[in-house]
């Protein structure tokens, strides 16, 4: 909800961010469109067409809406999606922060209800806290995220500002980005792999809501917004973030049936670690502060004082880099890790362990 700089989109402008905290991307699965709002086709003005897509609008948000709550802490608000009818509701990690007790209230309207956490996965920037007497919530119907096409119609519901159920619209811009937060008070330094990019407007308590298809199901959780520095921190239209709604109802689900992440599916070094600056000032690798024992890297001799700068020859500069390299590999690989240690470069072959959850 409270969120910071940096840059974002490679070859196209810098950023900053508002919902997490500063986010770096790398690739794409496919082309990038980053218009507002779907432009019309000549057919569209037309009153047939106009009127046939204004009423699909209208019965999504009749459909989903009352699925989207808003949840207050003591320190912010945010927004999340009622998950099933026993009263989970999946939402950011970021929106509970340090909270364990909140009070939620539908979208449509009604009194605050208590809520209490469930588990966050701060790893993956997701979380799912339980109302403990879920009479009238109603549960949002999940897509497949792996199925969406860029230039597809998407809205985004939630609560930005505190606009108790708020929409706005666009469409999917691009599939297949990996983003990462920067960890500070406000952001668990996420990264999020597969991040579905989106030009419909996200806001600051919009995060955990939905970004909804037009056959009204949910195909992410909006949690990144961007702005950009050189118009004073004003906003960047049209790129926004969410997370695939494939990997939300993964974790979701595992923490509803667990009451815990068991399977994060994600592939870990076993290092903790902090970006190394270099005397030109600029990031040249990751230091490693330590080494988890009986993890991947510790078997394949990777010490404390050594410093990380290629995984399978892609450059490690920060650890936010690193963490994008991991997102793209798997448990049980087999990764070419290239440290500095006493001024000498060595390679290392290191069998990635998986990322334990929270």
């Amino acid at each position: 909800m409270r969120e910071p700089i940096r840059q974002i989109i490679a070859g196209l402008l810098a950023v900053l961010l508002t919902g997490c905290g500063t986010i770096t991307t790398t690739g794409a699965a496919s082309p990038t469109a980053t218009s507002p709002s779907p432009s019309p086709s000549p057919t569209a003005t037309a009153a047939g067409p106009a009127q046939s897509l204004e009423a699909a609008y209208e019965q999504v948000i009749t459909d989903v809406l009352p699925s989207i709550v808003q949840i207050n802490t003591k320190v912010g608000l945010g927004s999340g999606i009622v998950f099933d009818s026993q009263g989970h509701i999946v939402t950011n990690a970021h929106v509970v922060g340090q909270a364990t007790q909140m009070n939620v209230t539908i979208a449509t309207g009604g009194a605050p209800r208590p809520a209490r956490l469930v588990s966050s996965f701060a790893a993956g920037d997701l979380a799912v806290i339980k109302v403990d007497k879920p009479d009238g919530l109603r549960p949002a119907k999940f897509g497949d995220s792996s199925k969406l096409r860029v230039g597809q119609i998407v809205l985004a519901m939630g609560n930005p500002l505190g606009l108790s159920g708020s929409v706005t619209n666009g469409i999917v811009s691009a599939v297949g980005r990996t983003v990462t937060e920067p960890e500070n008070p406000g952001s668990p330094g996420a990264t999020i792999a597969g991040a579905v990019q989106t030009s419909a407007a996200i806001n600051p308590g919009n995060s955990g809501g939905a970004l909804v298809d037009l056959s009204g199901q949910v195909i992410g959780i909006p949690t990144l917004a961007a702005r950009d520095p050189e118009l004073g921190g004003g906003a960047a239209p049209g790129i926004g973030f969410a997370i695939p709604s494939n990997t939300a109802t993964d974790i979701a689900g595992q923490i509803v049936k667990d009451g815990k992440v068991t399977n994060t599916r994600r592939a870990a070094l076993g290092i903790r670690g902090r970006t190394v600056v270099g005397p030109d000032d600029e990031p040249s690798g990751v230091g490693v502060v330590g080494v988890e024992p009986g993890s991947g890297a510790e078997k394949a001799g990777i010490r404390p004082g050594d410093m990380i700068v290629s995984v399978n020859d892609k450059k490690t500069p920060t650890m936010a880099e690193l963490s994008e390299i991991l997102t793209t590999l798997k448990p049980g690989d087999q990764a070419r890790v290239a440290v500095m240690r006493a001024g000498a470069r060595q390679t290392l072959n290191v069998t990635l362990g998986e990322l334990p959850g929270d």
